[in-house]
């Protein structure tokens, strides 16, 4: 049982305005944002932030940045994002033609033929930054400095602490999973042992 209740979708123009956006990334209104609404500026700058970014400037594509989102609340214990983030990188890498044998390869991508060098140094560094403590040092930062350039390191960056807010959101607040994500949970993640938990 979650500790607050969502809004329902329909529960006044803004709300509707805001679970139009997310029907058409996620192809449902995530439980989060309608509890953030009870708060409407706090689901405003959440979703002003969120906009910014996943928005892409390069290289840094909405797949992997969704994959660098699910290695980061893996780390953290959420599963509720851990569904909500594999959800997100199978639709937008099959947007973007990504092989879709990468979700299940994800947590072998040390060695894995399916990564870049680049991809696996974002990857690396996204594992490290979510740790708790902290466990980015000189050669994972170095590593990520020869792939990438000072503003893709900004968006990866920015990926870890916006799932870092929603890791402690959704966690703390037991938020329902909503139907679809369970089930994408289920099909890509039950293999390594995920469960809806608190979240079911």
């Amino acid at each position: 049982m979650p500790l607050i209740e969502p809004l329902a979708a329909d529960a006044n123009p803004e709300v509707s305005e805001l679970a139009t956006l997310f029907n058409r990334t996620l192809g449902f209104v995530p439980n989060s944002v309608m509890t953030m609404m009870r708060r409407p500026a706090i689901a405003r700058a959440f979703t002003a932030l969120n906009a910014a970014v996943m928005h892409n400037e390069g290289r840094v594509s909405s797949e992997l940045k969704r994959l660098i989102g699910h290695l980061c609340s893996a780390s953290s214990g959420c599963r509720y994002c851990e569904a909500h983030t594999i959800r997100a990188a199978e639709r937008f890498g099959a947007e973007e033609g990504a092989d879709p044998r990468r979700l299940a390869e994800l947590w072998n991508f040390r060695s894995s033929p399916l990564f870049s060098a680049a991809e696996r140094a974002a990857l690396e560094f996204a594992i490290a930054a979510a740790a708790v403590p902290n466990a980015v040092d000189e050669p994972i930062g170095a590593t990520l400095r020869e792939y990438w350039d000072e503003g893709e390191i900004v968006e990866i960056l920015g990926v870890i602490a916006l799932f870092g807010f929603l890791n402690r959101w959704n966690d703390s607040m037991g938020t329902e999973l909503e139907a679809p994500a369970k089930a994408d949970g289920r099909r890509h993640l039950a293999v390594r042992g995920w469960t809806p938990g608190k979240h079911g």
